[in-house]
């Protein structure tokens, strides 16, 4: 409805801006930038963003800022200046641009070689459509074009275009034609620095990977042509100078090498002079909802020796021992989703050791306090996160990371948190009962990582030593609707028929239940309850044969150490918390109101009763017996229907 009275704006105003005189126009724009500078907040930001990202380790912030500022009052004048330069003959327009190294470009006409021309929104970028054609020596030349939503200026542009001696070739018809003006001993011009989208190949620029298109490389492989880099600078007022770069040969490399070697012409290019280059695009857009990279067309490309910036990942962990075990194989693959990825893990203090024997993890953040305000404050101090990934469905964590200021916040709905999310991804499993180590891992697949889940297997029991080292959990933090009745029985059958001591791990509300256990086992226990760190229970773990216990977040570690567990229960559900791999037994007989979730059971306990001491040793005994089959012993998969858990 408003596209033809657009129209009719757009040519009144570009009308009566090429009756002004150049310099006057040159000045207009520089003061026009000047006001776009100061009133248009959420550009500037933008800029200034994207001028840190390339120079923020070379330039102080004042220099960086400089920069912006100049870089609008520069825009402003070359695109003014653009529009007189569509009315003006071009021997006029050449007594004001100084022309470098262009017999590059001039042979090539010459001697009928196709060369594709690498532009870039750098100075007075639209001179190039009135520059070439004049200097074609009969030769074609042509740009690829992407088609204006308003389809009035849009013919306007391209008919300017035509009269000048460019073929605009539109890019949704193909590149058949472009190819064919190559061929034939042309030239197309394709502008190199705009973020290519989910169908570009992700290569540094100034070190960050950016989307960057493969076009110029795909047609100067398919056509035999070179490439040659140009750009046409602001050298002062109402001064322009065109540079074109040495020429690359387009059969020399890879398409992924030339579309690469394109990002440093145009890193070059901007070095020259940074005030120039295009900074109000957003050239290293995190893309969405894919910002892991795995899963991407075209992948990455990384240059020999080049080491990427870090896109900086914060893992929001959750604040439970055996949730945030069950968190690790996801955390893996966002690690693996992406060759720059830097991962930072947030967790409360007490469960730090956990994440210091995760391999990948490349920062934690220790949170002393439930305080949202303390967490903001230190995520605030590293340097910027490009996204935080939130595990915990909770409104604090939430809170947390909108609070540091970080862009893309990942999480879940839900406990009146919507609006502090701005990556939502749709409800995981919305029927049946999944692992929970599976939500995790779908949230990881869900920002673009390859998720092939594997699980190591636990290592079988074997007498390394005169003495079986057993551990033992006898509590559950949950609450004690998830503690069985009978370890003591169950420690003293198997400690009167095999050489073992037994260890007791918990916290310190578990005291009352391992007193009583150490005072019928004796010599043959050592009670460490209430008496270990998170990292001493993960050394002394570790070096167990075989861990009893309940459903507890110290079965998930013990998992995670490879160490065989034998697990009780009862008011919760095996296939969402059970410990994943072969190796692991779990006692569960199921009962008409069980898996009821409570903290404490209101009936009989009978879900728990259920399970005797007599099938308990049984099964210790026969992993005690068992050999070790070599075939099992690498990584298995579990699947969601029951897996690799053996009820018994």
């Amino acid at each position: 409805m408003f596209d033809y009275p657009v129209y009719l704006l757009y040519r009144a105003g570009t009308d009566l801006l090429t009756l002004l005189p150049l310099p006057f126009l040159f000045a207009m724009g520089q003061i026009s930038g000047a006001v776009a500078w100061l009133f248009l907040p959420q550009y500037r930001k933008l800029a200034l963003r994207n001028v840190r990202i390339a120079f923020g380790d070379e330039l102080s912030e004042t220099e960086m800022r400089r920069i912006v500022r100049r870089h609008f009052q520069q825009l402003g004048a070359n695109l003014l200046c653009s529009v007189k330069f569509t009315r003006m003959p071009i021997e006029k327009i050449l007594e004001r641009v100084r022309l470098e190294n262009f017999e590059y470009a001039e042979n090539c006409f010459r001697q009928k070689k196709p060369f594709v021309l690498c532009l870039s929104h750098i100075g007075s970028w639209e001179f190039c459509t009135r520059l070439f054609p004049h200097f074609a020596h009969g030769q074609r030349t042509a740009t690829v074009y992407q088609q204006i939503r308003n389809p009035y200026i849009d013919r306007h542009i391209r008919e300017a275009r035509s009269r000048f001696g460019v073929q605009v070739l539109e890019r949704s018809e193909g590149f058949g034609k472009a190819i064919e003006v190559l061929r034939g001993g042309g030239a197309i011009g394709i502008l190199i620095d705009q973020h290519a989208g989910d169908g570009g190949l992700w290569t540094p620029l100034f070190g960050r990977l950016a989307s960057t298109t493969p076009l110029p490389a795909l047609l100067a492989r398919r056509a035999h042509a070179k490439l040659i880099g140009f750009a046409v600078h602001t050298e002062g007022f109402a001064r322009w100078r065109a540079v074109a770069e040495t020429p690359i040969d387009g059969d020399s490399e890879s398409i992924e090498k030339l579309t690469a070697h394109s990002n440093e012409i145009l890193e070059k290019q901007v070095r020259r002079a940074p005030e120039d280059w295009f900074w109000v695009h957003n050239r290293w857009k995190t893309p969405r909802p894919n910002f892991l990279l795995a899963r991407y067309k075209r992948g990455v490309f990384l240059p020999e020796k080049t080491r990427p910036k870090p896109f900086r990942i914060l893992i929001r962990s959750s604040n439970w021992l055996g949730d945030a075990v069950m968190s690790v194989p996801a955390v893996r693959a966002i690690k693996a989703g992406r060759p720059d990825a830097h991962l930072t893990v947030a967790v409360p203090e007490k469960l730090a050791p956990l994440w210091k024997i995760v391999s990948g993890i490349d920062e934690i953040i220790a949170l002393p306090s439930k305080s949202v305000i303390v967490a903001a404050h230190l995520f605030r101090q590293k340097p910027p996160f490009d996204v935080a990934i939130l595990f915990p469905n909770s409104l604090r964590s939430a809170l947390e990371a909108f609070l540091a200021g970080i862009p893309r916040r990942v999480g879940l709905t839900g406990h009146w948190r919507r609006w502090l999310l701005n990556q939502r991804p749709r409800k995981i499993f919305s029927c049946g009962i999944v692992h929970q180590t599976y939500k995790y891992l779908e949230l990881a697949s869900m920002v673009g990582a390859n998720v092939k889940p594997q699980f190591p297997a636990a290592d079988p029991i074997k007498r390394r030593r005169d003495q079986f080292k057993f551990a033992l959990c006898p509590g559950a933090e949950y609450g004690p609707a998830k503690r069985w009745p009978r370890f003591a029985e169950v420690s003293e059958a198997i400690a009167a028929r095999f050489p073992v001591r037994w260890i007791l791990f918990g916290t310190a509300g578990d005291g009352a239940v391992g007193f009583e256990i150490a005072e019928k086992l004796g010599e043959k226990c050592v009670n460490r309850i209430g008496q270990t760190t998170l990292g001493e229970l993960i050394d002394e773990l570790s070096a167990c044969d075989l861990l009893l216990t309940n459903d507890t977040g110290t079965m998930h570690l013990a998992a995670l150490l490879r160490v065989p567990t034998i697990s009780i229960f009862g008011s919760t559900e095996p296939l969402r918390t059970g410990p994943l791999g072969r190796g692991h037994r779990i006692f569960r007989h199921h009962v008409e109101c069980s898996p009821c979730f409570l903290r404490e059971c209101p009936l009989d306990f009978r879900c728990m009763h259920a399970v005797t001491s007599a099938e308990v040793v049984g099964a210790i005994q026969n992993m005690i017996s068992e050999q070790p089959d070599p075939a099992k012993s690498g990584n298995v998969a579990f699947t969601p229907a029951f897996g690799n858990h053996t009820p018994v």
